[in-house]
């Protein structure tokens, strides 16, 4: 059973779906899934199922059922936009979790607004320092997109089409912010998982990421790339609930 609400502030909307899980217990966490550029909540439809938690799996604006704003956020704004509706609801304790772009939206919440998160969740984290342009990003992407299941394709391509003509004000937005200026003000542990085969978000930068947090620790998902949660979210939804159980 879900819930689905819409939710503004400062001139931004977004979409939450909420759904319970196999009887939660009353301490358990809820897991709160912010997507990446070009994707919406659906994405992590299989995620949801596997976590068997109450989940919040959130459009950000202009993506999914959201409307567009009337200019792209930036990822701070985006992230207070985020931060507003967890405060407005009260959801107990967090595991914040945010997929490529969406990691960038979750660490600067986490940063920002640390009274609102208990745990975090970094899958495959954007931007690469040293891959910031549109082009080496798009490319890396293709890499990605060439060993992905025929799933993925069919669910990104979707997704892609959904979130508009202002994609590419939305790519830039996501190039500008520097999110290794925030990992160290990120006081929440922090689970940087990447798929084994992730071209976009590689070994090597998630490394850097996590020497950049005060707490966090890197997993991978053997035989993964990039969408490692809509392909087959088992293991990260393993590694996922394993993380979130030890706070």
């Amino acid at each position: 059973m879900s819930d689905i609400a819409f939710f503004s502030h400062a001139g931004a909307t977004l979409v939450a779906e909420t759904t319970v899980g196999a009887a939660p217990e009353a301490e358990s966490p809820v897991f709160v899934l912010i997507h990446g550029i070009g994707m919406g909540r659906t994405v992590f439809a299989d995620l949801i199922t596997r976590l068997h938690a109450r989940t919040i799996a959130i459009d950000l604006p202009g993506y999914g059922e959201a409307p567009e704003p009337r200019s792209v956020l930036t990822m701070e704004r985006t992230a207070d936009l985020v931060a507003a509706y967890l405060h407005s609801i009260d959801a107990g304790r967090i595991v914040l979790v945010g997929h490529s772009m969406g990691s960038q939206v979750a660490g600067e919440v986490a940063a920002r607004h640390p009274e609102l998160v208990d745990r975090v969740v970094f899958i495959g984290p954007t931007v690469d320092a040293r891959q910031r342009t549109a082009v080496r990003q798009l490319l890396r992407l293709a890499q990605d997109l060439a060993v992905e299941s025929p799933r993925v394709i069919v669910v990104g391509a979707r997704e892609y089409l959904r979130a508009g003509p202002n994609l590419r004000g939305k790519l830039r937005a996501m190039l500008a912010h520097r999110p290794e200026r925030t990992y160290s003000l990120v006081r929440a542990p922090v689970l940087v998982l990447r798929g084994e085969n992730d071209y976009v978000s590689s070994r090597d930068w998630c490394r850097i990421v996590v020497a950049s947090l005060r707490q966090g620790r890197l997993a991978e998902v053997p035989g993964h790339g990039h969408e490692t949660m809509i392909r087959d979210a088992a293991p990260a939804a393993e590694l996922i609930a394993e993380f979130a159980r030890e706070g």
